[in-house]
């Protein structure tokens, strides 16, 4: 299996900064692409970046294009991400998703989840 922990989230100002770490544990082997969700005042999570296993981005949101910026360091098995100029509507619940390598590359269902860290972001 497969663990997942967040760290980095804290309360900041408008137009502050926060880095994001995602670490991973037990059978690592099994991680292909990796990932950044987030989920505010909805049930729905949001994709924040979602990395290749070799680090490329696959996939960025509109809505942080410019301002995060996602990487990933497979010696250390983690995934960070660097949130710049943060904004109000940042304030989410941060999550790291691991998909697996026995799915479809990067695919929905194969994919498992950490506890989340909480990120918010005042005026």
């Amino acid at each position: 299996q497969v663990q997942l922990v967040e760290s980095g989230g804290d309360s900041v100002q408008t137009g502050g900064s926060l880095r994001l770490s995602c670490a991973a544990s037990g059978n690592t082997a099994r991680v292909s692409c990796m990932g950044w969700f987030r989920q505010g005042s909805s049930d729905e999570r949001e994709g924040i970046a979602i990395v290749l296993p070799n680090g490329a981005t696959t996939y960025c949101a509109d809505s942080v294009k410019g301002r995060f910026t996602v990487s990933r360091d497979n010696d250390k098995n983690t995934l960070s991400l660097q949130m710049n100029n943060l904004k109000p509507d940042d304030t989410a619940m941060y999550y790291c998703a691991a998909y697996k390598r026995t799915g479809p590359l990067c695919s929905k269902d194969y994919r498992d989840w950490g506890q989340g860290t909480q990120v918010t972001v005042t005026s």
